[in-house]
């Protein structure tokens, strides 16, 4: 059998090549401006809007911050408590994309910090990612999966605008929930989120709070917090701090010594 030539690579303009290598240009790794994104999922009566509120205040370093509620007023309740000061913006339909111009109105009125409490009622809540798959699958003849053609887009949209916002974000969000037998006696316990499947890969730290009021961290890029877990948490002193104190460590990096060259080799 007959060998193949060599591929031949056709050289390209010189300015086609050097705009190229800026556009892939590698530089430094820095954390330099980069904002907290924490989850909270949890069972009903776990503690996630004060814990919430917590992590909110203390990543905001004091300042009022602001609240996207959709848990017919529950954060106020707190409103003042342990010196927690804060805006709400209330919402009884959840389009996900209210909550990216929610989050847009909020950049503009420079708060450090918002909450999103919660999360999920922009999954399945009234006018919801699946509310809105279900009214486009009129689109398509009654096809349920091709109405994702239109919510898939606001999800991912939506999901951008968090990771977009130029504050932090703690966003919190209902867990399912399941019954078990622990020591012979019923037990009730949360499962995943009430969202997207893999939602929490998008959150630098995700969290879970359990009936007893105990947090685990499921995931975490802050060393200090990977795998904790805390009894009763003080949102401000055991999240937040530790938080702020990984994301403002950011050491210059040691620029790598050239290789040598071999004086022997010709």
């Amino acid at each position: 059998m007959s060998q193949l030539p060599p591929p031949v690579r056709t050289g390209r303009p010189a300015a086609e090549q050097n705009g190229n290598a800026e556009q892939f240009a590698f530089r430094p790794a820095s954390k330099a401006g980069r904002k907290a994104r924490l989850s909270i999922q949890e069972m009903s009566g776990s503690g996630k809007t004060w814990t919430g509120l917590g992590i909110a205040h203390g990543l905001s370093e004091g300042r009022r911050f602001a609240v996207i509620d959709t848990e017919k007023g529950a954060a106020s309740l707190y409103a003042g408590v342990g010196g927690i000061q804060f805006d709400t913006l209330a919402m009884d339909r959840y389009d996900p994309r209210d909550l990216a111009r929610a989050l847009d109105a909020a950049a503009q009125a420079g708060y450090p910090t918002v909450f999103v409490d919660s999360l999920s009622h922009f999954w399945k809540g009234t006018d919801g990612t699946l509310d809105q798959v279900d009214r486009a699958k009129a689109k398509y003849g009654g096809n349920k999966f091709a109405g994702w053609k239109d919510g898939t887009p606001m999800q991912n949209d939506m999901v951008a605008a968090i990771l977009a916002y130029p504050g932090h974000v703690v966003a919190s969000m209902r867990s399912y929930t399941e019954w078990v037998l622990e020591g012979g006696k019923p037990q009730r316990v949360g499962t995943r989120p009430e969202q997207r499947k893999g939602i929490e890969y998008e959150f630098d730290v995700a969290v879970a709070m359990d009936i007893d009021n105990t947090l685990e961290v499921l995931k975490s890029r802050c060393p200090s917090l990977n795998r904790k877990v805390i009894p009763r948490p003080q949102g401000a002193r055991d999240i937040a701090g530790p938080l702020l104190a990984w994301l403002s460590t950011d050491p210059q990096p040691e620029t790598a010594p050239m290789p040598e060259t071999d004086s022997t080799e010709q």
